[in-house]
């Protein structure tokens, strides 16, 4: 017998280390299994479950097991990802707790193998939490993409893109840490808002040009006042970055400044000339119009400089430090020459120390003719949490623009798809205007550039160390100290996880993979990446649909954040409440862009879990066991052949939505069928029978409930593995044996279209509504609990004569009424209403005191109407509509809705008591 309940932390372990050593998680060997792949997007080694972890793997994980109930061979690829940066600053740290010499006393080697030691000791705490959650991963196949099969892979990539001239070295505009001292990809910068000031700077004029500019104007708009001024003001929120001035740019048709292109300014405290040039960047209607443009240090800048043909000088060292004698990026004639034109008191200051000092300077001078405060955003490192800077280096870059035209033609044709398909925009945008991709970075933690140099900095590309010395003519090489972007190994990994560039059975039998999980603010970091590298080196594109995730907000709608204490920790659910609530929480909430989860909704979908188990015991206890041969197509019981229908169109439903990705609508589909059909209304309209004397009534009502409740459990599966496996295997100890021991390995429910009885469903649907209507109108008319009035068809037709009469018993025992009578009219003191196309009537005449009630419905009415005004008022306000957070409206809007379907349901109870 059952357990009075499920125990999910004790019977969750025991069930997952059960379908790991049965090999249930490894593709079928059957070669003529149709092949199903995944590959799961690496979570960082130094990760730990969150709840997008928690969102996007559990809809993985339906996918895999929905799939292998179909009976396909499926690999769902594990594996994590070294996480350059996040992974070396963790070491990094460790280190500097422990008292220990940092990474550069150390060495590389000595570093590096730390690392590793690390990685042995704490890099799998993810892939093990996954496991907590249930997914159903090959852990036979997991990867890592510093494996040294990836790692040949990345080689092999790179040499092959730098032969093909799609790989080159470039000096280039970076998103640079001064802390981590490296580049960082645009994903690992965070825009912060802060507060700022615009600081309006005079540069004047060179060879003693002056020109009119306007002060005053009209209502229309022209000018009526001019001044004769020998400068131009520009506005800069980093003056630090004036020192590396090239130019001035303003808007091509700014009549203001028509005269002045082609002229030049001397820029202050430098002295250096620089010409003032027309450009579309410099917008007209912001500060005075005029804008300063350092190429080295601003990316829009760069294009500016790229297009005018303005020089570019790097005026910060990597440390963000006015650049000094002994900081040179190196020692020809050209930076000694920047340098010395430095001011000597700025040289070797703190960028923010030399903001203050030009600043005062400015103003000392008589430069500085506005500071304009202003709350502005700035990029951050992600994990430093320091200011980014934009610096020119050398770096290793792709040439993305080529790779991305394959890539946008895969997708415009449909060999891949977005679902939903409104996210083919983002992907498009980003590709179509694709920059060089910088894949360099200054780390030691990650895959190592396979690029060498000789003493005269000539560069040998090649897969080996000796390969380059032969290149070389055998001269003495230096490895690039440079490793890659993470996201470039990430790029291979559909098809370097399957064992590239051997022609592995995986590769032949798996790619490309069938679906891709993933979330939306890596499209173009990473989709992108790895639909030009599959198609680029395998000819095909490395998956056939991209499934996009939404984000996870609380239930407000904001953003989780620890600063907020709104984070929802998915492993404290899973130890308080089980996994299964929260996959369930997660599918049927996954079908928006933004999530709003709450404890509350999951503890919801717990109580969910708690019906079925209840029903399950229920069954039990009615003697409701496996029947051997049991064949559900010959039922004769109405209510039988009707759950039988309602069955089987929820596996139609439940089937097509996760073949969709929707699933949100699967999970819909199976909370209606378990709750609603079978716990409240089947077991239900079974109980009497249960209790009856119509023995072989009976035994096919009982046959059936456990045929249906292993179906359901089947259909389940996917979305609440746990439960659904315990009570398949302790409900499988009765009855006649199981085709299958386990219910990860179970076949998917076959229903024919037969199964679906148009009659038995017209039937119990009318039982079901009328049902329904009797104690919704009992509710509505604060009948008492126990109070039995009778009910009267008034006029039946003869079918429903027949179902009234039939189902007598049923009506009396589910709508608490005393008499299901038929009358050619309503009796006095009745309350009449329509179910299902019939009149019927409800004899409340002594069993309500209707002056009270008049009253309290007239009461609530009223507070109906005060709710409704309230809000009316707040969303006619324009200056609530404006400012209110779009989740708020929404709640607004909600919440009109709701009182004025109150109302209308409450109104219509008056009018009925006005009838008696």
């Amino acid at each position: 017998m059952l357990e009075k309940t499920f125990d999910p932390a004790a019977a969750e372990p025991r069930l997952y280390a059960r379908w790991e050593a049965s090999g249930a998680f490894a593709p079928k060997t059957d070669g003529a299994a149709e092949a199903y792949s995944i590959v799961i997007p690496p979570p960082n080694v130094t990760g730990s479950l969150h709840i997008g972890h928690a969102l996007n793997n559990t809809l993985q994980d339906i996918l895999a097991r929905y799939h292998r109930m179909r009976g396909k061979a499926v690999l769902w690829l594990p594996g994590t990802d070294h996480a350059g940066i996040a992974t070396q600053m963790v070491v990094e740290r460790q280190l500097a707790a422990a008292g220990n010499v940092g990474r550069r006393d150390m060495g590389r080697e000595a570093f590096v193998q730390k690392v590793w030691d690390w990685k042995a000791e704490s890099g799998g705490t993810i892939v093990q939490q996954l496991r907590r959650l249930g997914a159903s991963c090959d852990w036979s196949r997991e990867r890592f993409t510093l494996d040294e099969g990836l790692n040949a892979a990345v080689r092999k990539v790179f040499v092959q893109l730098h032969q093909q001239g799609l790989i080159y070295r470039d000096k280039r505009l970076v998103n640079w840490d001064p802390q981590f001292q490296t580049a960082i990809s645009d994903l690992e910068v965070e825009q912060r808002e802060v507060e700022g000031a615009y600081w309006h700077f005079a540069y004047p004029l060179a060879d003693g040009v002056t020109y009119e500019h306007p002060i005053a104007f009209d209502e229309e708009g022209n000018a009526t006042e001019w001044e004769t001024r020998d400068f131009i003001v520009v506005a800069t929120t980093r003056p630090e970055t004036m020192l590396g001035d090239t130019g001035v740019a303003v808007h091509p048709d700014d009549a203001r400044y028509a005269g002045l292109v082609g002229k030049a300014v001397t820029l202050p405290i430098v002295g250096r000339r620089i010409p003032i040039v027309a450009d579309d960047y410099a917008d007209p209607t912001k500060g005075s119009g005029a804008v300063k443009i350092t190429p080295a240090h601003d990316f829009n800048d760069f294009g500016v400089g790229k297009r005018a043909g303005l020089e570019a000088l790097n005026i910060l060292d990597s440390f963000g430090r006015i650049l000094d004698f002994g900081a040179l990026p190196s020692e020809d004639e050209a930076d000694l020459a920047l340098i010395d034109s430095l001011p000597q008191e700025l040289r070797g200051l703190d960028r923010f120390a030399a903001r203050k000092a030009i600043v005062a300077r400015a103003e000392e001078e008589g430069w500085l003719r506005e500071i304009e405060k202003t709350r502005h955003v700035v990029p951050h490192g992600d994990r430093s949490g320091v200011v980014i800077e934009p610096w020119l280096t050398d770096q290793w870059y792709v040439d993305a623009h080529t790779l991305a035209q394959p890539a946008l033609k895969a997708v415009e044709q449909g060999d891949t798809v977005f679902e939903p398909k409104s996210y083919e925009k983002i992907y498009f945008e980003w590709l179509r205007n694709i920059e060089p991709w910088c894949i360099s970075r200054q780390l030691w933690w990650g895959h190592r550039i396979p690029a060498w140099y000789d003493a005269d900095g000539n560069i040998y590309v090649a897969e080996t160390e000796a390969e380059a010395v032969a290149q070389a003519g055998g001269k003495a090489l230096t490895q690039d100290e440079d490793v890659l972007d993470t996201w470039f190994s990430s790029a291979l990994w559909p098809f370097s996880t399957m064992g590239w560039p051997e022609k592995t059975e995986d590769l032949a039998r798996f790619y490309p993979t069938s679906d891709l999980v993933t979330a939306a603010d890596i499209i173009f970091f990473w989709v992108a990446r790895m639909v030009m590298m599959g198609l680029h080196f395998m000819d095909e594109v490395p998956f056939k649909r991209v499934i996009i995730n939404g984000l996870v907000r609380d239930e407000k709608g904001q953003k989780m954040s620890k600063s907020k204490g709104n984070v929802i920790d998915p492993l404290v659910i899973i130890d308080e409440l089980g996994a299964d609530p929260l996959r369930f929480t997660m599918a049927i909430l996954s079908g928006t862009r933004d999530i709003k989860l709450s404890r509350q909704r999951i503890e919801g979908y717990r109580n969910f879990g708690t019906k079925l188990w209840n029903a399950a015991r229920f069954s039990q206890m009615n003697e409701a066991l496996r029947v051997e041969g049991f064949d559900p197509s010959t039922v004769d019981q109405t209510i039988n052949r009707w759950v039988r229908g309602e069955l089987t169109k929820t596996e139609r439903a439940v089937s097509e939505a996760i073949e969709g990705g929707r699933f949100d609508d699967a999970a819909s589909a199976l909370y209606r069928f378990v709750w609603n059909v079978f716990c409240d209304w089947y077991l239900e309209l079974a109980k009497p029978v249960f209790q009856g004397s119509d023995e072989a009534a009976k035994a096919e009502t009982r046959a059936m409930t456990a045929w249906t409740l292993d179906q359901t459990l089947k259909l389940l599966h996917p979305v609440m593995p746990f439960i659904t496996e315990e009570l398949w295997d302790e409900l499988g100890k009765d009855g006649a044996a199981r085709e299958e021991p386990m219910l990860i390995g179970a076949q998917w429910p076959a229903l024919p279209d037969a199964f679906i009885d148009a009659g038995a469903e017209a039937e119990i649907g009318w039982l079901v509504d009328l049902v329904t209507d009797v104690r919704a109108l009992r509710a509505e008319m604060n009948v008492p609990p126990g109070a039995k009035p009778p009910l009267t068809f008034v006029a039946p037709d003869g079918v429903t004569a027949e179902r009234a009469l039939r189902h007598r018993d049923l009506i009396l025992t589910l709508a608490r009424v005393s008499e299901a009578a038929t009358a050619p009219t309503a009796p006095a003191g009745a309350v009449t209403f329509v179910s299902g196309g019939t009149a019927a009537a409800l004899s409340l005449a002594g069993i309500i005191d209707l002056g009270a009630e008049r009253v309290r419905l007239t009461k609530e009415v009223a507070a109906f109407d005060s709710d409704i005004g309230h809000v009316m008022k707040k969303l006619g306000n324009p200056n609530f509509v404006e400012r209110a957070a779009p989740a708020v409206i929404d709640e607004q809007r909600a919440k009109l809705a709701e009182a004025e379907a109150g109302k209308a349901r409450l109104e219509a109870a008056l009018a009925r008591l006005e009838s008696l």
